[in-house]
């Protein structure tokens, strides 16, 4: 019970995208399809989790001094190995992410939970919140991104739903990011301020 309320936590409660508003730079830089979008969710949720494991598992070995630094350590080295085999297996998902993949070892929702929560909790109980902020982010990109590409371009997934000159192009560049990510911000308040009442 405890493990799914955690899970919950992250999905709704505390979502990084919606509710805590961390994460903006991938947020609005690669959520322009839902499939570029989810990939960037699975992509940092799994660092998310394998780095809380690894440093709940290590943080009676790491020093107060060099706390945060460590950290890094950790995160890059998972980040690498995501980054070697998004390379070998799926490269033109690799070439779309970009830059935005080495990117995910300063993103603040990963240093943020290593800080806040795995290095003063167990394990599993690590794995755990990783794993549920990580499908929260990972549920927000990809909505996110699929909003913007039916809005932009009459397709989900890929798929036509309704012909592309009916779209509205400003979905798919920049400033739609912003719109489509201020909406769902304030549908996901609306709807959570209902669930309180």
């Amino acid at each position: 019970m405890k493990y799914l309320k955690m899970l919950k936590n992250g999905l709704l409660d505390e979502n990084p995208t919606f509710v805590l508003l961390l994460g903006m730079c991938p947020t609005l830089a690669t959520t322009s399809s839902a499939i570029n979008g989810m990939s960037m969710g699975l992509a940092t949720a799994f660092v998310l989790i394998c780095s809380n494991v690894a440093i709940s598992a290590l943080k009676k070995l790491i020093p107060d001094q060099v706390r945060i630094p460590a950290y890094i350590v950790v995160i890059a080295s998972f980040v690498t190995v995501l980054q070697m085999c998004m390379q070998a297996f799926v490269p033109d998902l690799y070439k779309s992410l970009g830059l935005f993949i080495p990117l995910i070892v300063v993103n603040c929702i990963v240093l943020g939970r290593a800080e806040s929560f795995a290095s003063k909790n167990g394990i599993i109980p690590s794995g755990i919140d990783g794993l549920g902020m990580g499908l929260g982010f990972t549920l927000a990109l990809t909505l996110l991104g699929l909003c913007r590409e039916l809005i932009g371009t009459g397709k989900i997934f890929g798929l036509t739903i309704f012909p592309e000159n009916y779209g509205a192009l400003i979905f798919v560049l920049a400033p739609g990011a912003f719109i489509a990510l201020g909406y769902l911000i304030a549908i996901t308040n609306k709807l959570m301020k209902k669930n309180v009442t």
